[in-house]
């Protein structure tokens, strides 16, 4: 048993200048900040070991700025370890791409379409839904790298050189945020956002997890400093908006600090939800404003005595308030001791998943897909061919990284903190491996945080894969069931590990 010390920092990292708002396939360019992004900071030592959890509003965390922010931290001089700093996102859909090198503003979506010439006509050009490549009103992606570099170094080592004894309470409660996305039909079909309002509809493919974990934390005077939430939900209610904002979670940010004070901090962390979305795509309620998505079209849809549209920024605030109210009544019912000398102990498992394969025949029929599709283009290409094509260019460039490549490195973080384990995973994570963890770990609790220290697309189920659509194609992750089964069994035996010699043997008796 060792100390606790917790320390807290935030920042800003809202670019000043316009954005292109990555996370749709139309492009879009901001044109207000509805709340600023920022990256919260919880840094924890105990017993000689550490770790940096820094929740980032953003949409995802790009490998190379993993790599870049623990470069910048490599010499620091106050015992920060770079290895022990994870990065996480909260996907929101109203926030800047970046990368390293762009010197120009993110459209990964003409990235999609230059995949598309080989089989277009020569005068086919791309037509941008908005006027974003070169246009000098808007943040350059190496600009935008470039800030996130620095303000996230800056603040892990803020929080890290903020530490003092502390310690913490970890609580639970539920908010109805996160439901499934994927919708089934009886041809054993799914759609991603389908439409539920047809008589073929038979079920939403996975369930979902009302459950908000949360951990309270504490000065040395018992003092509340902050608090890690966790949400089995990705910030995605204005998705399809022309603003900058961290969505929900920006809102539960804002309730908490009007009942704990301004100098309350909030780690926000997305929990094992590939699957789900803030919207109930049974009771579906349209949005007030055009959405610029084919996969949201609802042909005269009936008024439903619903949710207002989780679309639109009415229905964001009340999902922020159905977080922040559930972290506060979990406050309200606070029980237990102060967890302050502690076991605790900081896992980096380098996972080798296998890649998902394609056959020879898949990559056949997709070239003769992609071929068809972009025949039957009658003018030039649009944000609705590139998505449309996605499926097709996944298989084929799988079937070439397939040939040198058959093992995906994957970095997890596996944690335990007191009672508690924390668990990390670069992926959109199916709810269903989540669900597994829970029920078989050894701890009291856990927070599984999902696109954490890397991008590397969805991690779907075996179900999901029969089904198909996006979010379970081939080209929508680099990793299927068989490496979402191992890396369930691998992290359970790291949890389970940390906590044999206190997990308690239930017996149960007649």
């Amino acid at each position: 048993m060792s100390q606790l010390k917790i320390g807290w920092a935030e920042v800003n990292i809202t670019p000043e200048k316009k954005i292109s708002l990555t996370g749709q396939f139309a492009e879009r360019i901001s044109e207000y900040v509805e709340k600023p992004l920022t990256a919260t900071a919880m840094a924890v030592e105990c017993g000689g070991d550490q770790m940096i959890l820094i929740g980032c509003d953003l949409a995802a965390i790009e490998e190379d700025l993993v790599i870049d922010v623990r470069a910048a931290l490599k010499d620091n001089k106050a015992g920060l370890d770079p290895q022990k700093v994870v990065l996480n996102a909260i996907h929101t859909h109203t926030g800047p791409g970046y990368s390293k090198a762009a010197n120009t503003p993110s459209n990964w979506v003409l990235d999609w379409y230059n995949r598309m010439k080989p089989f277009l006509k020569e005068d086919q050009v791309y037509e941008e839904a908005a006027s974003i490549t070169g246009n000098p009103e808007i943040a350059t992606d190496e600009e935008v790298f470039d800030l996130l570099v620095e303000r996230i170094s800056k603040v892990a080592l803020s929080a890290w050189e903020n530490r003092r004894p502390g310690s913490f309470k970890n609580a639970f409660d539920r908010a109805a945020v996160g439901m499934c996305r994927r919708v089934d039909y009886s041809d054993g079909t799914a759609q991603m956002w389908g439409d539920s309002n047809t008589a073929v509809f038979t079920e939403l493919e996975g369930g979902n997890d009302s459950g908000v974990e949360i951990m309270f934390t504490y000065d040395e005077d018992k003092k509340l400093t902050g608090a890690m939430v966790n949400v089995c939900c990705p910030a995605q209610c204005v998705q399809h908006r022309l603003f900058v904002s961290p969505d929900y979670w920006g809102e539960t940010k804002k309730l908490l600090r009007e009942r704990f004070g301004e100098d309350f901090f909030m780690l926000p962390t997305c929990s094992t939800a590939g699957d789900q979305c803030p919207v109930d795509l049974v009771r579906w309620v349209n949005p007030d404003t055009d959405v610029h998505d084919p996969n949201l079209i609802r042909h005269n849809p009936p008024v439903r005595k619903a949710d207002p549209s989780m679309f639109d920024l009415e229905g964001m605030r009340k999902a922020g308030r159905r977080v922040a109210n559930a972290v506060k009544d979990a406050f309200d019912e606070l029980a237990g001791e102060f967890q302050t000398d502690i076991k605790f102990e900081h896992h980096v498992h380098n996972m080798q998943l296998p890649l998902r394969r394609v056959t020879l025949s898949e990559k056949i029929a997709a070239e003769k897909g992609l071929a068809e599709y972009c025949r039957g283009i009658s003018g030039n290409v649009n944000f609705m061919d590139v998505a449309n094509c996605q499926k097709f260019f996944g298989v084929t460039e799988r079937f070439e990284e397939q040939e040198t490549k058959n093992i995906v490195d994957t970095e997890v973080h596996v944690i335990r903190m007191g009672s508690v384990a924390i668990a990390t995973f670069p992926y959109e994570v199916f709810l269903d491996y989540g669900n597994q963890i829970k029920a078989r770990e050894y701890c009291e609790q856990s927070f599984l945080i999902q696109l954490a220290n890397g991008s590397m697309g969805y991690l779907p189920t075996k179900k999901a894969e029969g089904h198909g659509h996006y979010s379970a194609f081939v080209g929508s992750g680099v990793v299927g069931h068989e490496g979402g089964d191992l890396m369930v069994r691998e992290t359970l035996k790291d949890i389970n590990r940390m906590f044999e010699n206190d997990h308690a043997v239930y017996e149960y008796k007649d």
